[in-house]
């Protein structure tokens, strides 16, 4: 039996920009010792042999309506329905909204018993391609599909899933004026190519999560003051850490308790909702919740997973990401522990069993920038070999 072995190189998870590669490699099985059979006698012959990327969208129909298909893709549809094409599409679910040209790896290939050859597929992916995404309304799904037919046999598919990550939200003025800030001086270090947009998406995340800026909140109910949030930048890599901190010295009701959930914000666009009034979807994350009652100063840290969606937005759907605070505070004065006579006493306090309190909530919105690619693979465990008998 001839095996198509397919190998994604440098990992399944790619950046928009970046130029996919396939090593695909073609084998046929060896003679078997008890046969009498010449190996020029049992030749297999592959008639052809191509390969395409392809983006599938599929949606729940009961909260988005898509725009009508083209007649383009109403054609194709037509057109690949015999088993002699090669159709990547047939079969999947959803609409195609990304598809590269195909490209013809091999033709009329003859293989001796045992014998291998290989070939590489490449493409680019287009800087504006949506991302990889996986939502409560709507997907994004990429595969790589690679088609063959031996002679006198249906046409068979290898459908390879891969990961896209995309840079988007950045005005084009920051890659003038601050891609070079960042970029190694040394005359003794190796200079990337930076014509690549893999190079400039991967300065102006640097340039982007790198700035520092101080940003603090005064958080405050009916009643007056609750804390004081600050937190040093807003733009966030995937895999990073969310620091900040919280300051209760100066505030004039009590918070009893906190919690600080990452969150992301699923927005249908206005033409594309089912119904006028649709909400976002709102989808948790990471989550810290400290008790904080009698607190003066306190910290936040918390992590943002590999595996999500960066910041984004298509002709869809817009993906924002924000952290939802809740803040229990107490409506009456909540005495804490008396303070002790010496260094040497000990003070004993107990909390009270029954407090009267309310709750308010806060949102502050972040950007969440993509990572090396490397780095995501580690999270998301998908393999990069796959293997298609014929």
């Amino acid at each position: 039996m001839v095996e198509v072995e397919a190998q994604v190189v440098g990992g399944p998870v790619h950046l928009a920009g970046d130029t996919v590669q396939v090593c695909v490699t073609v084998t046929a099985p060896a003679l078997d010792p008890a046969s009498t059979a010449q190996s020029s006698d049992v030749c297999e012959v592959l008639a052809w042999g191509s390969a395409q990327i392809h983006c599938q969208c599929s949606v729940n129909e009961s909260r988005v309506l898509l725009p009508p298909s083209s007649p383009k893709q109403t054609e194709e549809r037509a057109v690949t329905n015999a088993d002699t094409s090669f159709a990547p599409c047939r079969g999947e679910r959803g609409r195609v909204v990304l598809s590269t040209k195909p490209k013809i790896l091999f033709c009329d290939l003859h293989l001796l018993p045992g014998e291998s050859r290989s070939f590489v597929y490449k493409e680019m992916l287009p800087c504006d391609a949506p991302p990889t995404y996986r939502g409560q309304l709507l997907k994004y799904v990429y595969k790589i599909t690679i088609g063959t037919q031996r002679l006198g046999a249906p046409t068979k598919l290898l459908r390879i899933p891969f990961r896209v990550i995309v840079l988007q939200g950045l005005s084009e003025a920051c890659v003038y004026s601050e891609s070079g800030e960042l970029a190694p001086t040394n005359p003794f270090l190796h200079t990337p190519q930076r014509d690549t947009p893999r190079y400039t998406a991967f300065q102006i995340i640097q340039n982007a999560s790198m700035r520092k800026n101080l940003n603090q909140y005064n958080i405050t109910n009916t009643r007056g003051k609750v804390v004081r949030f600050c937190i040093y930048k807003t733009n966030f890599r995937l895999g990073e850490d969310i620091v900040a901190t919280l300051d209760f010295s100066e505030a004039q009701v009590k918070c009893v308790q906190y919690s600080v959930t990452l969150q992301s914000e699923e927005i249908i666009t206005e033409n594309c909702r089912q119904r006028a009034n649709q909400k976002p979807m709102l989808v948790p994350y990471s989550k810290s919740h400290e008790v904080c009652l009698n607190l003066s100063h306190t910290h936040l840290l918390l992590p943002i997973p590999l595996h999500v969606t960066p910041t984004f937005t298509t002709d869809l759907v817009s993906v924002q990401w924000h952290l939802h605070f809740e803040f229990v505070t107490s409506v009456g004065d909540v005495k804490g522990p008396s303070e002790p006579n010496t260094r040497d006493d000990q003070v004993e306090w107990r909390a009270p069993s029954c407090v009267d309190i309310e709750t308010m909530v806060w949102d502050l919105p972040i950007n969440i920038l993509p990572t090396m690619p490397s780095q995501v693979a580690q999270a998301v465990c998908m393999p990069t070999l796959h293997v298609l008998p014929l």
